[in-house]
């Protein structure tokens, strides 16, 4: 067999050494321009006109780990308006003159690993609709869809995921009667119910997720009217939540004021915490940085108002956008192993063991308060292309010297 001369191996071994390096998809934190180019797990996302960034697409299973923990023990990403979808049509064929919230389906929202949804239900055609509408009342154009189609969704994801817990948060416009209930049964979710008589009281610790699990209690329902603790069974949300301001008011950079129903964000009788971080006015240009380190500094600044516990739900608009899935990862990072992101926990570790040495502590600025910002990543990104780049360079410049 007659063998190859070194000019012929030359281009090979050129192919071998820089085809890696060309083909290899970009790593978290590293400059994309298409969610292609993107490592399993992660897409393509720019704040305000910068580079493209890679970003994690969910948050880490803080399962995982090994912890088995109360449910107010875990954070959850949590999705405002989680029905008030860009470019949605209206089920009544009427153009929708709204707000809009998020950029994908219900379906894809938990698919992403968004946990929490927050719905706002209304009397509309002799039916239970959601709509994001105004003074009470739900008009052609500010109808989304009939609630039991989202509710179907729930049901079938649950279904194909035994393992996993929503929790719903209803802003609750229904005033016929057992309206809510009626919706509920219809869509077939009674059967993952968590009874209300079995919610804790005063403060006390939610069972064991395992034990919500194993039990198939594993859909939580909200309402924002008292009465109908009593007369549907639905929980009335600030008996078990403490919830902060929403809106423009809410995303203070020093305070983390209640809303109005709820009790102080301190007080321990209430053992679920739930934090908004959204602006009055949606909007998918802002989203991205409003859901990057703003929202890590106010996570913090929450954490310490609210007598040091951290979220368990953390509500935006536009989840897809900036990286929101960094805050529940930091949230649960702190509660599950005592590490400042559940990505450095060590698997069945005491607490407070963790893969890595935690960052440098946070400032209290929410500007500058998240352990890599997105334009940290960005420029850690192109250094990383940059370093590619000159190796295949390198890799040319000897293969050209040889000749």
């Amino acid at each position: 067999m007659k063998s190859r001369s070194p000019s012929t191996l030359r281009p090979l071994l050129l192919l071998f050494f820089a085809s890696p390096l060309l083909a290899s998809a970009a790593k978290l934190g590293e400059t994309c321009s298409a969610d292609g180019e993107c490592d399993a797990g992660l897409r393509c996302d720019g704040c305000d006109g910068q580079p493209g960034v890679c970003v994690r697409i969910k948050p880490y299973d803080p399962r995982s780990k090994g912890k088995d923990l109360p449910f107010n023990e875990y954070s959850w990403l949590t999705t405002h308006n989680s029905f008030a979808l860009s470019g949605a049509k209206s089920d009544t064929g009427a153009a929708l003159i709204t707000f809009t919230n998020q950029q994908d389906s219900i379906t894809s929202q938990l698919n992403n690993g968004v946990r929490g949804l927050m719905l706002d239900m209304y009397d509309f055609q002799n039916d239970i609709w959601l709509c994001h509408s105004f003074g009470g009342q739900c008009y052609n154009y500010t109808a989304f869809q009939p609630a039991v189609n989202v509710l179907k969704e729930i049901k079938t994801f649950l279904e194909a995921n035994p393992k996993e817990v929503i929790t719903i948060f209803i802003e609750d416009y229904v005033k016929s009667t057992n309206g809510l209930g009626k919706v509920f049964n219809a869509s077939g979710l009674m059967k993952y119910w968590f009874p209300v008589e079995e919610m804790p009281k005063n403060g006390s610790d939610w069972p064991l997720l395992s034990k919500m699990i194993d039990q198939n209690h594993r859909l939580l329902v909200f309402t924002s009217i008292a009465s109908k603790e009593a007369s549907e069974g639905i929980a009335y949300e600030w008996n078990y939540v403490v919830e902060n301001q929403y809106g423009n008011e809410g995303m203070n950079s020093t305070s983390c004021p209640s809303r109005s129903e709820s009790s102080p964000m301190n007080s321990k009788s209430k053992s679920l915490v739930l934090m908004n971080y959204f602006p009055t006015n949606p909007s998918p240009k802002t989203a991205c940085a409003v859901n990057s380190a703003p929202l890590l500094g106010m996570l913090k600044i929450c954490h310490d108002l609210s007598a040091d516990r951290w979220a368990n739900f953390i509500a935006v608009d536009f989840y897809m956008k900036g990286d929101a899935a960094e805050a529940v990862d930091v949230a649960n990072g702190h509660m599950v192993c005592g590490c400042d992101n559940i990505a450095y926990c060590k698997a069945n570790a005491t607490f407070g063991t963790c893969e890595v040495p935690p960052p440098m502590p946070s400032p209290t600025s929410p500007a500058s308060s998240s352990p890599v910002d997105a334009s940290d990543a960005s420029a850690s990104g192109r250094l990383s292309k940059f370093f590619k780049m000159v190796a295949i360079a390198a890799i040319l410049l000897l293969e050209f010297s040889s000749y």
